[in-house]
C-alpha cells in the first residue's frame, strides 16, 4: 500500500481535528469510489489510499504512533490494512449528520402514537355545543416502574454487545454494514429484572375516562384535539394526542349544509291557493310563516338568522323552508263532487288559472306538429 503522507492524502494539516479529518475523507471518498468510477484503476488506488489514511488518522492511538514514528510506528500490528471505512459508511455519516443517526446511538425515546375517537352527535348537540365523557383504551405509562420497564428498585444496564450504541457494524470488504443491535434491539440498554406490572415494556393497557368539550357549530369531519391524551411515549418520550372526530347524525326534520339549515313543510291545497299562516319549527322554537296566495309547490322561503353559527366564526346562517303542496286523499263523495264542480269552472279559463300547465302542453303540441 502507498507510503505517502496520510495528512497529504486527505488534504488536511497535522493539527486537523477529528471532525475535519472525517469531513475531508468523506468528501474525497465519495468522488473516487470504484462504484462511481468503474474500470478506473487510478480512482480505485486513490480510494484505497484514502481508506488507509482515514483508518489511521481517525484512530487516536494509531494517529499518535504515526505522528511520532511515521509509517514505522504502524508496522507491528497497528496499521494500514485496506478495511477502513467503506462507501456505505460515507453515506451513513452524511445522513447521520443530517438526521441525527449515523455512527452514534439513535435515541430510543419515542413519542406516543396519536389516537382517534369518533363521537356521534345529534344535530342539536353539534349546533349548540356539548360536553361529554368518553372512555378510551390506550397505552399508559406504567406507574410502579415510572415507565422505565425495570422492576422498582432496579435499573437497566448498558448493553455489552453494542456498548450502549444500539447498533453494530459488520465489515464486508470495503463496505461496512450498520444494523440494529440484536441483543438490546437498538435500545442501548438491557433490563435484567423487568417490572412485573408491564413486563419490561414501560407501558400498560389502560381504559381512561375523559371529559370532552365540543364547541358550538361543529359539523361532520371536524376534529377536537386533546393534547397529550394519546398513547404514552416509550422510554420517557412525550405522549401522543387524542383526536375526537365529530359525526353528526341525520335529523328527522332538518338537513344541514354548512351554516344553513333546510326543511320541507307540507301545506294544504287550500293554503297554497288562498294563502295562510303556518307554524314552522326552528331549533329553538316555532315561528309564524306567512304563505301568500297562489303559492306553488317547491317554493322556498328564507328565515334569516335561524341557521347555524359556524364554529370558526362568521355570520349565522339561515333556515330555508321549502313548501310542498299536499294532494288531498281519502275524499268522500261530497268532496269529490265539489272538486269536479271546481274543475269545470277552471277548465274554461285554463290559461288563466294554470299557466304552467297550459304552457307545457302547448310546447308538447308544437313538438309533435314539428
Amino acid at each position: 500500500m502507498s507510503k505517502q503522507d496520510y495528512y497529504k492524502v486527505l488534504g488536511v494539516d497535522k493539527n486537523a481535528s477529528d471532525r475535519d479529518i472525517k469531513k475531508a475523507y468523506r468528501r474525497q471518498a465519495m468522488k473516487c469510489h470504484p462504484d462511481r468510477n468503474p474500470g478506473d484503476a487510478k480512482a480505485e488506488s486513490q480510494f484505497k489510499e484514502l481508506n488507509e489514511a482515514n483508518e489511521i488518522l481517525s484512530d487516536s492511538q494509531k494517529r499518535a504512533a504515526y505522528d511520532q514514528y511515521g509509517h514505522a510506528g504502524l508496522e507491528q500490528g497497528m496499521g494500514g490494512g485496506g478495511g477502513g471505512q467503506g462507501f456505505g459508511d460515507v453515506f451513513g455519516d452524511v445522513f447521520g449528520d443530517i438526521f441525527g443517526g449515523g455512527g452514534g446511538r439513535q435515541s430510543s425515546v419515542q413519542r406516543g402514537a396519536d389516537l382517534r375517537y369518533t363521537m356521534s352527535l345529534s344535530l342539536e348537540e353539534a349546533i349548540r355545543g356539548v360536553e361529554k365523557t368518553i372512555k378510551v383504551n390506550t397505552l399508559a405509562g406504567c406507574e410502579p416502574c415510572d415507565g422505565s420497564g425495570a422492576k422498582p428498585g432496579t435499573s437497566s444496564t448498558t448493553c455489552q454487545t453494542c456498548g450502549g450504541v444500539g447498533q453494530v457494524r459488520m465489515q464486508q470488504g470495503f463496505f461496512s454494514v450498520q444494523q440494529t443491535c440484536p441483543s438490546c434491539r437498538g435500545e442501548g440498554r438491557i433490563i435484567t429484572d423487568p417490572c412485573n406490572s408491564c413486563r419490561g415494556q414501560g407501558r400498560v393497557n389502560k381504559e381512561k375516562k375523559l371529559a370532552v368539550k365540543i364547541p358550538a357549530g361543529v359539523d361532520t369531519g371536524d376534529r377536537v384535539r386533546l393534547t397529550g391524551e394519546g398513547e404514552a411515549g416509550a422510554n420517557g418520550g412525550p405522549a401522543g394526542d387524542l383526536y375526537v372526530q365529530v359525526d353528526v347524525k341525520a335529523h328527522d326534520i332538518f338537513e344541514r349544509d354548512g351554516r344553513h339549515l333546510y326543511c320541507e313543510v307540507p301545506i294544504s291545497f287550500l293554503d297554497a291557493a288562498l294563502g295562510g299562516q303556518l307554524e314552522v319549527p326552528t331549533l329553538d322554537s316555532r315561528v309564524k310563516l306567512k304563505i301568500p296566495a297562489e303559492t306553488q309547490t317547491g317554493k322556498m322561503f328564507r328565515l334569516r338568522g335561524k341557521g347555524v353559527s359556524p364554529v370558526r366564526g362568521g355570520a349565522t346562517g339561515d333556515l330555508m323552508v321549502k313548501v310542498l303542496v299536499e294532494t288531498p286523499i281519502n275524499l268522500n263523495s261530497r268532496q269529490k263532487d265539489l272538486l269536479r264542480e271546481f274543475q269545470e269552472t277552471t277548465d274554461e279559463g285554463q290559461k288563466k288559472h294554470s299557466p304552467k300547465k297550459h304552457s307545457f302542453f302547448d310546447s308538447v303540441k308544437k313538438l309533435f306538429e314539428d
